[in-house]
């Protein structure tokens, strides 16, 4: 279940996948919802959907953080370069940072107007309304960007493990499909 000096525990793999498929799913439903008009079937459903996942999504980010800092870090494999180790922190605090932001925003978008986020018709995140004028148009554009940019970065954080896989043939992308390296 944890992280040892040469793998990835199956609880961070399993944060890992959850929050790609999270991502991508919030990604393209944000992405069909936009375009819908008042009388299609969907036009209430998905915004409500997307903000129910994205809040499940945030409660399991901050999870998989205190997870993380309470794991050990597998060492960086021997044939990563120095530039590799390097590009790989900046773009994982990227795309944590990226994740983050993205979600306040979408708060910010949807408790504009005092409202809160009812999840899943469960119970509801309270909303405090607006902090600055146009709040849900600046946050709705942030929010719009960055999810782009972290589409993006996923996409080649996505290619980096297989190039690892398929170029250097080295054990980055098995680390985080579960399959075990002999100590």
């Amino acid at each position: 279940m944890n992280n040892t000096q040469t793998n990835y525990g199956y609880v961070s793999i399993f944060f890992h996948w959850l929050a790609a498929l999270s991502i991508f799913v919030l990604f393209a439903l944000g992405y069909y919802m936009v375009d819908l008009t008042y009388y299609h079937t969907w036009y209430k459903a998905a915004p409500e959907l997307h903000k129910s996942v994205g809040i499940v999504l945030f409660t399991l980010m901050l999870i998989r953080l205190i997870w993380r800092y309470k794991q050990v870090a597998p060492e960086h494999l021997t044939s990563h370069s120095a530039l590799e180790r390097k590009a790989g922190k900046l773009i994982h605090s990227v795309l944590y940072s990226s994740i983050f932001i993205i979600m306040s925003t979408g708060y910010l978008i949807s408790t504009a107007d005092g409202r809160g986020i009812e999840v899943f018709e469960l119970f509801v995140i309270p909303g405090f309304g607006a902090f600055i004028e146009n709040q849900e148009d600046l946050a709705g554009l942030i929010h719009k960007w960055l999810a782009y940019v972290l589409v993006a970065l996923a996409l080649l954080h996505a290619l980096a493990a297989l190039k690892h896989h398929f170029i250097d043939k080295d054990n980055t992308l098995n680390r985080m499909i579960g399959k075990r390296q002999k100590h």
